[in-house]
């Protein structure tokens, strides 16, 4: 039997309607921006394996590092024990990280660090003697993650609705524009006693259609947050590592946020693990004679050695200078193209944030994530040996740093034939 029909009677695939699925492509091989097939067709990974792949498949380096750590120490419990990759990893990310952060805190991926994050948050004030600080403020077209806690700071949608019930409340809040801001800045004013934090995707909201936003007014809200101490969590499980453009999103603010949550490219898409930093005056309210003011929480493999190996091999890549160059290319070659296609009839809107460039088909009403367009494009760029990912009807490239100019050109080629084709 193929890998896809051994697959069909065991395996339940996540986001999949498993009654009559499109058949999953039985993958055995990557190599760079290449994925290869078991009949060994050849396809462009153009959304870097759902944004986790940042240079590359089988990357020799990394490989190398992750081999090396599993002939040393493949796994140790990180409670009463550390080793050198997490110590390392977390000098070598705080020296990274724009503003102050002071302390890492390991866990499994981009979910449990935006969980991790509101547990601090929300603890923080009970620590400190102000329970009624309970709110959570987030963007209504924000999504987190998949964990309650992460799906109740999404905006409620497909995602959520079986759970909606079940989930905390939450104050949603518009993206910010010129025409809002005050109107948001007053909101929380007006809510500013009750909120413990308030959580953002730093410009670019990632699972809700690639939404992008402007830094100054981000930076207007934060300035709000910090008048009235509302902490401030950065979720740059998606922007982080430079997939807009710099090495973290939150270093276009003039505000830093307290804490930040990383994940996806952290690894370059080797294995899971997730990461949630933290400014020294949330860990000191944490640090008391008091052994209930400890951050009960943590995984079985928090700081996995493997995985803080493959960090930081990515992190020796990210920082060469060719991997900069790599980025603010494909960043230019994106720009070309939407200006090659900008005012197209069938495209309701192009957006661009450094490696991502984000092209809004028109479909009238039909938007959702749901929506009959995104199987056909789909489908359509598979035939042609491209993994992109529509969200509904919004198609997306966010390919690893090292894809070429000529695998770029080829997949703005088969976009220009799609737009005539569907």
């Amino acid at each position: 039997m193929s890998l896809t029909t051994r697959d069909a009677q065991v395996i339940w695939h996540p986001y999949t309607q498993m009654k009559n699925p499109l058949p999953h492509i039985p993958i055995v091989r990557g190599e760079g921006v290449y994925l290869f097939d078991e009949e060994g067709k050849k396809y462009i990974d153009a959304v870097s394996s759902w944004w986790v792949n940042i240079h590359g498949h089988a990357h020799p380096h990394i490989a190398a590092r992750v081999a090396e750590q599993l002939n040393t120490l493949e796994h140790v419990i990180f409670a009463g024990f550390t080793h050198e990759p997490a110590v390392q990893l977390a000098e070598r990310l705080l020296l990274l990280l724009p503003g102050d952060q002071s302390k890492v805190f390991y866990s499994d991926n981009g979910s449990t660090a935006v969980e991790v994050a509101l547990k601090m948050c929300l603890q923080y004030w009970v620590n400190t003697g102000k329970i009624t600080r309970k709110k959570v403020i987030a963007f209504k077209d924000a999504y987190h993650g998949d964990t309650f806690g992460a799906m109740s700071v999404s905006g409620r949608s497909i995602f959520t609705d079986p759970f909606n019930q079940l989930l905390f409340d939450v104050e949603f809040i518009d993206l910010p524009n010129a025409q809002n801001i005050e109107q948001l800045k007053s909101k929380i004013n007006y809510l500013s006693n009750e909120v413990a934090c308030f959580i953002f995707e730093p410009m670019v909201l990632g699972a809700s259609g690639m939404l992008m936003y402007e830094a100054q007014y981000l930076d207007e809200l934060l300035a709000t947050c910090q008048k009235h101490g509302i902490l401030t969590i950065a979720d740059e499980v998606m922007t982080g590592f430079g997939r807009t453009g710099k090495y973290f999103s939150c270093e276009a603010l003039s505000l830093k946020p307290d804490i930040f949550c990383l994940s996806k490219g952290l690894t370059g898409g080797t294995m899971p693990l997730g990461v949630t930093t933290c400014n020294i005056k949330i860990f000191e309210a944490f640090l008391s004679d008091d052994k209930l003011k400890t951050l009960y929480h943590g995984h079985s493999f928090t700081a996995n050695p493997v995985a803080c190996a493959a960090s930081l091999a990515s992190l020796d890549i990210l920082l060469k200078p060719e991997t900069l160059e790599n980025i603010k290319r494909v960043e230019s070659k994106h720009r070309e193209f939407a200006e090659k296609i900008k005012g197209h009839p069938k495209l309701k809107a192009i957006r661009q944030a450094g490696t991502i460039l984000v092209m809004e088909w028109e479909t009238g009403n039909d938007t959702s994530y749901l929506c009959g367009l995104r199987d056909k494009l789909y489908l359509y760029f598979l035939e042609q040996g491209i993994v992109l990912r529509p969200l509904g009807n919004v198609l997306y490239i966010l390919p690893p740093y090292v894809i070429s100019n000529e695998d770029l050109e080829y997949i703005y080629r088969t976009i220009l034939q799609a737009l005539k084709d569907i």
